[in-house]
């Protein structure tokens, strides 16, 4: 296999894994694509009020669970000198069971849940499974003949149980009742009292119907009693319908909280007990939102990440993450532009300067540095130095600079003077040395050329590595690195001109 396959490979392979996990974080996890998103997410309680006698009291209360477009996460309970604990129940979900021994007066109970966008259940109902066929219900003398008549007009137009279901809710519902419905109803056209009438003649139709109470979480009204929908055993599966406006599907903002013959809430060994509900949004940035998302699925892609380490360590690492950037632009200038630089990665070190003492500052104090070191640098060859001890001297001077500018921009008002520490003064005092010695073999057109590229690839490299989306890019895909990688695998086999090389001849082309 030759070196060039090889290459081909391995640089497919990179943006195949660098590209693949990033999907896989924005499409599975829900990481953003675009800095400053924000998610909506929304804080649902519940709240059982009773009085208490002094004998033990327990409380029961289903809770919401996970669907397929909203993830639940338990943020707490609360209730003063009662125990909590959750149970699974026989059919759907989960039950919050308060106790106490013997509470006194009036009692509260809370349990309040966060819940993202993002579900983790492929089906809501899988717990219910496939139901038994339900007995027929009985309707009176008065009742049977409008029952008869509703059902088979709904047969008529329907084509199956799902059908079946929505024609019912459609006439049950009406703005305009016919005379069948209005008897059926009789003088209670509540809600309730419609959705257990379609739950009757469903039942009537052997069609399995199971009752689905809870919040629309997109409800104005914070605090809000639980709407009902109907679920609907059609041929295979569960299909939930909206009998007020007769659309299948369960709605995305829709949060179950009770499902078919399960309780909403019991109290015993108390009286006077009574249930709230209240529901609040606000809005969180969308990257804190899929790691949470991501930590609860326990995705070993948070659990192994940046993410994972202290707050500390990962803005040490939102810095160095940069760096392959600059190391990007510097491999692009000088092998396909061909700009001449002092050292192969200099240009990266100045240009971390830069991000840390802003732009102009860095540039100022780079210049006046090293123009002054190199003064001192040639007074010292006079002296006929060795060179570690002339490149010692150097270091020592280009301390000293750096600690009487920082003091007299302190004074004037500068403060980005103080960043100077961040100067790599090691290498500052090199590039002193090398230019030095080009500016003694070369010339002093070299020395600008090799300083003035140095400096134009910096502020390039700058200007990638403080641009909002890369610099956010890089923290939340750290992955896409792979990506860079292999752009520079790629440009490291490229032989042929450059553009410099493409100006110097053109005039050779003109000639033909």
């Amino acid at each position: 296999m030759t070196a060039r396959t090889q290459l081909r490979i391995i640089v497919a392979a990179l943006l195949i894994i660098g590209f693949g996990v990033a999907a896989f974080k924005h499409f599975q996890l829900g990481f953003p694509v675009w800095p400053g998103e924000r998610e909506t997410v929304w804080t649902a309680e519940a709240k059982v009020s009773f009085e208490a006698k002094g004998e033990p009291v327990q409380v029961r209360m289903s809770l919401p669970s996970s669907t397929n477009s909203l993830l639940v996460l338990d943020q707490g309970t609360a209730g003063h000198g009662f125990g909590y604990y959750v149970e699974k129940g026989q059919g759907y979900g989960r039950t919050g069971v308060w106790e106490a021994r013997d509470p006194e007066g009036a009692h509260s109970v809370y349990h309040r849940a966060r819940i993202y966008r993002g579900g983790s259940r492929p089906d809501v109902f899988a717990d219910l499974g496939a139901p038994e066929v339900p007995e027929p219900p009985v309707f009176d003398d008065s009742e049977s003949a409008p029952a008869d008549a509703l059902l088979a007009e709904a047969h008529a137009y329907s084509a199956n149980a799902k059908g079946l279901a929505i024609q019912l809710s459609q006439m049950i519902w009406s703005k305009q009742p016919s005379q069948s419905v209005n008897v059926l109803l009789g003088e209670d056209p509540s809600t309730r009292r419609k959705n257990a009438m379609i739950t009757r003649l469903l039942h009537a139709a052997a069609v399995p119907t199971v009752s689905v109470r809870g919040m629309f979480l997109d409800q104005s009204d914070s605090t809000s009693s639980l709407s009902e929908l109907l679920a609907v055993w059609s041929e295979e599966d569960w299909v939930v319908i909206d009998p007020k406006t007769g659309e299948a599907d369960l709605p995305d903002l829709f949060l179950p909280w009770q499902i078919g013959s399960q309780s909403l809430f019991e109290v015993e060994g108390a009286e006077e007990s009574e249930i709230r509900f209240s529901v609040t949004s606000d809005e969180l940035a969308a990257s804190k939102v899929a790691l949470n998302y991501g930590s609860y699925r326990g995705a070993y892609l948070i659990d192994f990440s940046i993410f994972s380490l202290p707050v500390e360590s990962q803005n040490a690492f939102k810095t160095l993450l940069l760096i392959p950037i600059g190391a990007l632009v510097v491999v692009v200038l000088r092998n396909l532009v061909g700009l001449q630089t002092s050292g192969t990665f200099m240009p990266i070190l100045i240009a971390m300067v830069f991000v840390q003492t802003e732009l102009v500052t860095g540039l100022i104090l780079f210049v006046v540095v090293v123009s002054i070191g190199l003064f001192i640098r040639s007074y010292l060859t006079s002296l006929n130095l060795l060179l570690v001890p002339r490149i010692a001297a150097v270091l020592i001077v280009v301390i000293s600079l750096y600690i009487f500018l920082s003091v007299i921009g302190f004074k004037i008002g500068i403060t980005q003077a103080l960043s100077v520490t961040f100067f790599p003064m090691v290498i500052i005092s090199w590039t002193i040395e090398r230019m030095s010695v080009l500016a003694e073999e070369e010339g002093l057109k070299d020395v600008l050329l090799q300083g003035g590229g140095s400096l134009l690839t910096a502020v390039i490299a700058y200007l990638f590595m403080t641009n909002r989306h890369i610099e956010f890019w890089t923290f939340e895909f750290p992955e896409l690195l792979l990506v860079v990688l292999a752009v520079i695998l790629l440009i490291g086999q490229y032989t042929g001109y450059r553009l410099n090389e493409l100006w110097r001849f053109e005039p050779l082309a003109k000639e033909k």
